[in-house]
């Protein structure tokens, strides 16, 4: 189940001029489903893109770097599930330039502007015959008003497409952006966990694009965990089509930037928030807010020593108000200079902990009633300084063994 996550209808999600998708059942992995999908982007789009920083990175990922480096021009995106090209070495790279030549040759434009992206199973070989053969139809099918059937195509243990689109009105000319992102299990920011496409048909120059992507991710897909595993595969990509009559945004920090970059943060932070929802086997959603603190490093830390403990997040799965848990999550977090006896921990409104201990005011159906919701925040507010971080993780359930249990089954 997901926790209070419902899937957008194609009716709602707006079209990108200078987008097409199409999607293809290639049979990669299971046969009838949606698993192999291109994005065609209009001459002279823009695009700049963030990735994994696992050592162990996927080849789509490394050849997707290669190829924005050469900033030939990006033409197309390809994503295929059900496997991850990862692990699998020199033939990996190979398999996952064939599938851009193969593209290429469809689109009539270089190997080199294609972005290729994979997600599955890691250490098994990429059946790239497979990819091949099913990008002809992929190519058939491509319209602009397929965003909902590309949600679906890049799915792995995902229960819910995610996609949103939103407009934005920019000095007087309307902004359509509309993304979508895939995730449920291997989430743990480092990057961008997951795969995820955003695309503007605002003009955005290449610097301020990839500095707004950078900004972007760290703002929504760097503040999720679902348990701790940073994928190998991890990519979001931010598209410029350039189709609205708005001037080119080309600096930083100008108010068009500035609006844009709100959002575009607002479309990946529920995407993000999605992933998160949708968690293998999640029951809880859990906002956890770290007040107070000296810097930005120091609250996150904190918050994600409470938000990958497992005792914690089982505690959250069985509505057990265990909350001393918290305590020694946040002891444990490699903050060393920190002042135990200053800071205050919350369950939404309730007042748990203060003083080192137990708050004199906090009684346990309090903290029961609040750890039976599905939707939970969690303050911990540091009392040693102004800055303020905010992440966002689920509990484990029985369902999130079984479903990692079974995963290439």
């Amino acid at each position: 189940m997901s926790v209070n996550l419902n899937k957008r209808v194609a009716a709602q999600l707006l079209p990108v001029a200078g987008v097409v998708l199409g999607i293809a059942q290639a049979n990669i992995k299971r046969e009838n489903r949606k698993d192999l999908l291109v994005m065609q982007l209009s001459e002279g789009a823009q695009v700049a893109g963030v990735f994994t920083q696992n050592r162990f990175c996927a080849a789509p990922v490394i050849v997707a770097r290669e190829h924005l480096a050469a900033a030939q021009g990006i033409r197309a995106l390809v994503v295929n599930t059900g496997n991850a090209n990862a692990g699998t070495g020199e033939q990996g790279l190979q398999d996952a330039r064939t599938t851009c030549a193969a593209l290429a040759g469809l689109l009539g434009c270089d190997a080199a502007q294609i972005l290729p992206f994979s997600t599955g199973v890691i250490m098994e070989a990429l059946p790239v015959a497979k990819i091949v053969a099913g990008l002809p139809a992929a190519v058939s099918n491509m319209v602009a008003d397929n965003w909902a059937d590309a949600a679906q195509a890049i799915m792995t243990t995902d229960l819910v497409a995610k996609a949103i689109s939103q407009q934005v009105v920019v000095d007087g000319v309307t902004v359509t952006i509309t993304g979508i992102a895939k995730g449920s299990g291997m989430i743990h920011p480092n990057m961008a966990t997951m795969l995820g496409y955003i695309a503007t048909d605002a003009a955005i120059a290449p610097a301020p694009l990839q500095a707004m992507v950078s900004s972007v991710a760290n703002r929504s897909f760097n503040c999720i965990t679902v348990d701790g595993d940073t994928s190998t595969n991890d990519s979001l990509m931010l598209i410029a089509t350039g189709k609205t009559a708005l001037p080119e945004v080309n600096v930083t920090g100008s108010p068009a930037y500035n609006a844009l970059l709100e959002a575009v943060a607002e479309v990946a932070i529920y995407l993000a928030q999605a992933i998160v929802r949708d968690g293998e086997g999640a029951t809880k959603f859990i906002t956890l807010q770290v007040e107070g603190g000296k810097d930005e490093a120091e609250c996150k830390r904190i918050g994600y020593a409470i938000a990958h403990s497992p005792l914690v997040k089982t505690a959250f799965f069985a509505s057990d108000p265990n909350l001393g848990r918290i305590l020694a999550a946040i002891g444990y977090a490699g903050v060393d200079d920190l002042e135990v006896a200053a800071l205050q921990l919350y369950l939404d409104e309730v007042l748990v902990a203060e003083n080192g201990g137990r708050a004199a005011s906090y009684r346990e159906e309090d903290g029961q009633r609040v750890m039976a919701q599905t939707d939970i925040t969690i303050r911990v507010v540091l009392n040693r300084g102004a800055v303020n971080a905010t992440l966002w993780t689920c509990d484990f359930s029985y369902d999130y063994v079984k479903i990692n249990a079974s995963y290439r089954s």
